[in-house]
Protein backbone atom coordinates (compact mmCIF):
# COMPACT_ATOMS: atom_id res chain seq x y z
CA UNK A 1 0.00 0.00 0.00
CA UNK A 2 1.10 3.51 -0.49
CA UNK A 3 -0.19 6.40 1.46
CA UNK A 4 -0.33 10.02 1.09
CA UNK A 5 1.27 12.37 3.69
CA UNK A 6 1.11 16.30 3.62
CA UNK A 7 2.68 18.56 5.70
CA UNK A 8 0.95 21.66 6.06
CA UNK A 9 2.98 23.04 9.54
CA UNK A 10 4.51 25.63 8.71
CA UNK A 11 4.36 29.03 9.87
CA UNK A 12 3.77 30.84 6.21
CA UNK A 13 6.08 33.62 7.44
CA UNK A 14 6.70 34.90 3.65
CA UNK A 15 2.87 34.33 2.99
CA UNK A 16 1.83 36.26 6.02
CA UNK A 17 -1.11 33.37 6.46
CA UNK A 18 -1.52 30.09 6.59
CA UNK A 19 -0.75 28.52 3.28
CA UNK A 20 -3.06 25.78 4.00
CA UNK A 21 -6.21 28.05 4.09
CA UNK A 22 -5.58 29.39 0.67
CA UNK A 23 -7.63 29.04 -2.21
CA UNK A 24 -7.20 27.03 -5.55
CA UNK A 25 -10.01 26.67 -7.71
CA UNK A 26 -12.87 26.62 -5.66
CA UNK A 27 -11.17 24.48 -2.47
CA UNK A 28 -8.44 25.69 0.23
CA UNK A 29 -4.82 24.20 -0.79
CA UNK A 30 -5.41 21.68 1.71
CA UNK A 31 -8.46 20.47 0.16
CA UNK A 32 -6.71 20.23 -2.87
CA UNK A 33 -3.96 18.36 -2.30
CA UNK A 34 -6.01 15.91 -0.68
CA UNK A 35 -8.44 15.74 -2.99
CA UNK A 36 -5.77 14.67 -5.58
CA UNK A 37 -4.48 11.98 -4.03
CA UNK A 38 -7.46 10.80 -3.49
CA UNK A 39 -8.56 10.84 -7.33
CA UNK A 40 -5.33 9.40 -7.47
CA UNK A 41 -7.02 6.03 -5.69
CA UNK A 42 -4.47 6.49 -2.29
CA UNK A 43 -7.10 6.15 0.13
CA UNK A 44 -4.78 6.87 3.55
CA UNK A 45 -4.05 10.21 3.62
CA UNK A 46 -2.56 11.49 6.47
CA UNK A 47 -1.77 15.88 7.01
CA UNK A 48 0.57 17.13 9.74
CA UNK A 49 -0.64 20.65 10.92
CA UNK A 50 1.30 22.53 13.43
CA UNK A 51 0.74 26.57 13.11
CA UNK A 52 -2.67 27.45 13.92
CA UNK A 53 -3.32 23.97 13.73
CA UNK A 54 -6.63 24.30 15.58
CA UNK A 55 -8.06 27.04 13.37
CA UNK A 56 -7.00 25.21 10.31
CA UNK A 57 -8.99 22.29 11.47
CA UNK A 58 -12.39 24.08 11.66
CA UNK A 59 -11.62 25.45 8.17
CA UNK A 60 -10.62 22.78 6.07
CA UNK A 61 -12.81 18.96 5.83
CA UNK A 62 -10.58 16.86 6.83
CA UNK A 63 -13.16 13.88 7.41
CA UNK A 64 -11.59 10.36 6.63
CA UNK A 65 -7.88 11.90 6.75
CA UNK A 66 -5.52 10.95 9.57
CA UNK A 67 -4.69 14.50 11.43
CA UNK A 68 -1.31 14.57 13.34
CA UNK A 69 -0.48 17.65 15.22
CA UNK A 70 3.27 18.19 15.55
CA UNK A 71 4.29 20.64 18.66
CA UNK A 72 7.94 20.87 17.60
CA UNK A 73 7.07 22.74 14.03
CA UNK A 74 9.53 24.84 14.98
CA UNK A 75 12.82 22.92 14.82
CA UNK A 76 11.31 22.53 10.89
CA UNK A 77 9.65 20.66 8.45
CA UNK A 78 12.03 17.66 9.32
CA UNK A 79 9.87 16.97 12.42
CA UNK A 80 6.52 17.31 10.68
CA UNK A 81 8.21 14.54 8.37
CA UNK A 82 9.06 12.54 11.22
CA UNK A 83 5.63 13.30 12.97
CA UNK A 84 4.04 11.99 9.93
CA UNK A 85 6.04 9.06 9.53
CA UNK A 86 5.59 7.83 13.08
CA UNK A 87 1.46 8.32 12.79
CA UNK A 88 1.78 6.36 8.92
CA UNK A 89 4.35 3.48 9.87
CA UNK A 90 2.18 2.83 13.62
CA UNK A 91 2.95 -1.02 15.39
CA UNK A 92 5.87 -3.32 13.52
CA UNK A 93 2.55 -4.90 11.35
CA UNK A 94 1.43 -1.58 9.93
CA UNK A 95 5.06 -1.07 8.50
CA UNK A 96 4.88 -3.93 6.90
CA UNK A 97 1.62 -3.33 5.06
CA UNK A 98 3.00 0.68 4.20
CA UNK A 99 5.36 0.43 0.80
CA UNK A 100 5.69 4.00 -0.04
CA UNK A 101 4.90 7.47 0.76
CA UNK A 102 3.57 10.35 -2.06
CA UNK A 103 4.92 13.21 0.11
CA UNK A 104 3.35 16.40 -0.55
CA UNK A 105 3.92 19.81 0.77
CA UNK A 106 0.58 22.20 0.74
CA UNK A 107 2.32 25.05 -0.97
CA UNK A 108 2.70 22.52 -4.03
CA UNK A 109 -0.84 22.42 -5.08
CA UNK A 110 -1.21 22.24 -8.77
CA UNK A 111 -0.07 19.09 -9.35
CA UNK A 112 -2.28 16.35 -11.25
CA UNK A 113 -3.86 13.06 -9.90
CA UNK A 114 -1.74 11.94 -13.03
CA UNK A 115 1.59 12.77 -11.95
CA UNK A 116 0.41 10.85 -8.83
CA UNK A 117 -0.79 7.63 -11.07
CA UNK A 118 2.44 7.85 -13.06
CA UNK A 119 4.44 8.06 -9.82
CA UNK A 120 2.59 4.44 -8.61
CA UNK A 121 3.07 2.80 -11.62
CA UNK A 122 6.63 3.97 -12.04
CA UNK A 123 7.09 2.46 -8.74
CA UNK A 124 5.26 -0.66 -9.29
CA UNK A 125 7.90 -1.02 -12.25
CA UNK A 126 10.78 -0.45 -10.49
CA UNK A 127 10.56 -0.44 -6.92
CA UNK A 128 13.00 2.75 -6.99
CA UNK A 129 13.83 4.00 -3.53
CA UNK A 130 12.49 7.84 -4.73
CA UNK A 131 10.95 8.68 -7.34
CA UNK A 132 10.99 12.17 -8.41
CA UNK A 133 8.80 14.16 -10.91
CA UNK A 134 10.31 16.50 -13.18
CA UNK A 135 8.94 19.12 -15.98
CA UNK A 136 11.41 20.30 -18.99
CA UNK A 137 14.12 18.61 -17.04
CA UNK A 138 13.41 20.50 -13.30
CA UNK A 139 12.72 18.35 -10.09
CA UNK A 140 9.47 19.07 -8.45
CA UNK A 141 6.57 17.81 -6.12
CA UNK A 142 5.13 15.31 -4.79
CA UNK A 143 7.79 12.58 -4.33
CA UNK A 144 7.63 9.16 -3.57
CA UNK A 145 9.46 7.52 -0.77
CA UNK A 146 9.80 3.79 -0.59
CA UNK A 147 9.80 2.24 2.90
CA UNK A 148 13.65 1.17 3.22
CA UNK A 149 14.06 5.40 3.39
CA UNK A 150 11.58 5.27 6.08
CA UNK A 151 13.86 4.66 8.95
CA UNK A 152 16.84 6.72 8.00
CA UNK A 153 13.85 9.33 7.65
CA UNK A 154 13.28 9.05 11.24
CA UNK A 155 16.58 9.38 12.43
CA UNK A 156 17.45 12.34 11.11
CA UNK A 157 18.16 15.35 13.31
CA UNK A 158 16.55 18.48 13.54
CA UNK A 159 19.06 20.54 11.50
CA UNK A 160 19.02 18.13 8.85
CA UNK A 161 16.70 18.01 5.58
CA UNK A 162 15.26 14.89 4.12
CA UNK A 163 17.30 15.90 1.43
CA UNK A 164 20.15 14.73 3.24
CA UNK A 165 18.59 10.69 3.49
CA UNK A 166 17.61 11.55 0.32
CA UNK A 167 20.89 12.39 -1.26
CA UNK A 168 22.41 8.49 -0.27
CA UNK A 169 20.31 7.12 -2.74
CA UNK A 170 20.91 9.47 -5.59
CA UNK A 171 22.23 6.77 -7.80
CA UNK A 172 18.93 4.59 -7.27
CA UNK A 173 16.37 7.63 -7.85
CA UNK A 174 13.84 7.72 -10.69
CA UNK A 175 13.67 10.96 -12.40
CA UNK A 176 10.12 10.63 -13.46
CA UNK A 177 9.45 13.28 -16.51
CA UNK A 178 6.11 13.86 -16.65
CA UNK A 179 3.51 16.55 -18.96
CA UNK A 180 2.33 18.46 -16.07
CA UNK A 181 3.62 21.62 -14.65
CA UNK A 182 2.21 21.61 -12.18
CA UNK A 183 4.66 20.32 -9.95
CA UNK A 184 6.90 22.76 -10.79
CA UNK A 185 4.14 25.48 -9.03
CA UNK A 186 5.68 26.50 -5.43
CA UNK A 187 3.47 28.72 -3.84
CA UNK A 188 5.94 30.53 -1.31
CA UNK A 189 5.05 34.34 -1.00
CA UNK A 190 1.92 36.44 -2.22
CA UNK A 191 3.84 36.99 -5.83
CA UNK A 192 3.43 33.42 -6.02
CA UNK A 193 0.02 32.93 -5.45
CA UNK A 194 -0.55 35.64 -7.63
CA UNK A 195 0.60 34.18 -10.23
CA UNK A 196 -0.68 30.82 -9.46
CA UNK A 197 -4.31 32.57 -9.16
CA UNK A 198 -3.80 34.09 -12.69
CA UNK A 199 -3.78 30.10 -14.34
CA UNK A 200 -6.57 29.43 -11.95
Amino acid sequence: MTAGLVLAAGESSRMGRDKALLFYRGRTFLETVIATLHEAGIHRVAVVLGHHAQAIQQAVNLAGVEVVTNCDYLCGQTSSLQAGLAALVGSPAEAETLDAIVLCLVDHPAFAPATVSALLDAFVRSQAPVIIPTYGGRRGHPVLIARSLFEPLRALRPNQGANTAIRAWRHQTELLEVADPGVLVDVDDPEAYRQLSQLD
